[in-house]
């Protein structure tokens, strides 16, 4: 699975930060996944911040398996 903001859906409400600090972060005002941490969706706190934004920016999906990671 593979974690993505939508910069031109997100209007930087920080709910993200909000609910998983560790993953996400904001950038000139919008939500950003941190570098490296794109494949974080095993935690509940990522899952939260997905269903919980409020302007639907953020996604989680499959991914080609890439050493071992899906």
């Amino acid at each position: 699975m593979r974690i993505s903001v939508d910069p031109e859906q997100c209007y930087g409400s920080g709910d993200c930060v909000h609910r998983a600090p560790a993953v996400f972060t904001q950038v000139d005002g919008l939500g950003a996944v941190i570098p490296g941490r794109e494949h974080d969706v095993d935690a509940p706190r990522v899952r939260e911040a997905a269903e919980g934004c409020p302007s639907a920016a953020i996604t989680l999906t499959a991914a080609e398996t890439e050493g071992g990671r899906d």
